[in-house]
């Protein structure tokens, strides 16, 4: 079946408020976030909208039985080309299956639709005092069933873990448009070890074994306090030290995040008012729970952490926290700030290491920095060893480009070298797919031989994660 072929089956199918055709509605499809698509953009041959099990049924078998690629797709903020028609196909733009089908408060737990949006989840999980706790920093943009195919985390991942703890069942349609549902047809239990567990394994799973079209989620209780300390540096060693410290006091912040010496000059220069001290490194610990809790806690840290830090402050005044957390919640935006010309790309931007060697990481990326001549930002989920690394460039230099690329395998590299990952939540996509080999040895085989007893003809997502 030729491409305008399948455009006119796919609109007698579903209707033309469904599919789209026109060549620049596929461009817009045709990128993401990251910077692997914006050098090599790729039209879909169309993109459908569907809004029920049984129309995605129909749309994978008609794939199917002509061969065709299937490429799920969110909102598109993902930022390794994971949801980009690679070599023409179909892409599946969940973003609008919104519903949010039940809210059972009594078993803590929500059923819906992919396209439901992070925040609007939690806004609505709120007036039964529950909420989703995964918490990445696109929550006013990024789907639920983005998040659960590339089991993302972000910032509080220290204390309530990655997508993957939440997610109890899962309702997905396989490449020949069977519908399999995983955790048990029936069950509303949060405790279940019958059978292999398929929704572990669909969770990350890219969009490679199947699309996921309904999520069964577990929900928690709303804390009902907060706080925030900040700790500042003049060693960059002291700064994963005082992790470790926090840790052996019996303590757990909801969230632990790093600033570098070059984030908190991107800060000060894109927003001078915030005003961040200058300093070798920056701690921010949120700590979350009931109030006796949380203030003693917060405490704890103020005192364990200014055994080596230059400067603690403690506060659980909503204003001062805001204040306190409005630098690291600019600093993606922030890091273009090192250079008048440059551009921030996102490339190899959430490696993960161990808590031990953070430092060793950020010094030898500062070190590859000066090795290539490029300027890179360094900040990230120091709780659990994610490191965001920002690459400023001028995209429109073809030999900084090639520089910068040769950066980013290098980082890559290094993060394994460091018995790290290349990603710690964003996933692999197009963009750390050469490395699975690398980084998985033995095991990377039977991922491709679960990859075909799922999807025989390679019509999932192809390119991407194996």
């Amino acid at each position: 079946m030729d491409k305008s072929a399948l455009q006119k089956e796919l609109v007698k199918m579903l209707g033309k408020d469904k599919v789209l055709c026109d060549e620049l509605d596929l461009m817009y499809y045709s990128y993401d976030s990251s910077f692997l698509t914006k050098l090599e953009p790729a039209n879909p041959w169309a993109v459908v909208m569907p809004h029920s099990t049984e129309e995605v049924q129909q749309i994978m078998k008609l794939a199917f039985d002509n061969n065709i690629d299937i490429i799920p797709r969110g909102a598109g903020t993902g930022e390794t080309g994971g949801c980009v028609a690679l070599k023409g196909g179909i892409v599946l733009d969940l973003s609008t299956w919104d519903e949010i089908e039940e809210i059972d408060a009594k078993n803590m737990q929500v059923i819906l639709r992919p396209g439901v949006i992070h925040a609007h989840l939690n806004k609505e999980l709120a007036k039964y005092n529950l909420f989703f706790p995964p918490d990445p920093g696109s929550s006013q943009m990024c789907t639920v069933g983005g998040m659960v195919a590339n089991n993302a985390s972000g910032l509080r991942a220290v204390k309530y873990g990655c997508t993957e703890q939440y997610i109890l069942g899962l309702e997905v349609v396989l490449a020949n448009g069977d519908v399999i549902t995983t955790g048990g047809m029936k069950a509303r239990c949060i405790k279940n070890v019958s059978g292999l567990n398929l929704t572990k394994l669909m969770v990350g799973s890219e969009g490679i074994l199947g699309v996921i079209t309904k999520i069964r989620l577990r929900c928690w209780p709303r804390p009902k306090a907060r706080g925030i300390a900040m700790a500042v540096f003049d060693n960059l060693d002291d700064a994963p030290a005082t992790v470790l410290d926090v840790y052996q006091a019996g303590v757990l912040p909801s969230g632990i995040e790093i600033l570098d010496s070059s984030a908190i000059q991107a800060v000060n220069l894109f927003k001078p008012e915030i005003n961040l001290p200058e300093a070798e490194a920056i701690l921010l610990f949120e700590v979350d729970g009931n109030p006796p809790s949380v203030e003693y806690e917060g405490q704890v840290i103020k005192e364990v952490a200014g055994k080596r830090a230059r400067n603690v402050e403690w506060s659980t005044e909503t204003k001062r926290m805001a204040e306190l957390w409005e630098g690291r919640s600019i600093t993606a935006t922030a890091a273009a700030r090192v250079r008048k010309d440059g551009s921030r790309i996102f490339a190899g931007e959430d490696i993960s290491v161990p808590l031990a060697k953070v430092a060793d990481t950020l010094r030898a990326i500062r070190a590859l920095g000066d090795k290539y001549g490029i300027k890179v930002v360094n900040y990230g989920h120091i709780g659990d060893g994610n490191v965001h690394t920002a690459p400023v460039i001028n995209p429109e230099n073809p030999e900084e480009v090639e520089r910068v690329m040769q950066l980013v395998h290098d980082i890559h590299l290094l993060a394994i070298e460091m018995e790290g990952s290349t990603t710690g939540e964003h996933g692999v996509g197009a963009v750390r797919r050469q490395y699975a080999e690398m980084e998985h040895g033995q095991a990377w085989n039977y991922m491709k031989e679960i990859k075909k007893a799922f999807d025989p003809k390679g019509l999932m997502n192809p390119g991407k994660l194996i």
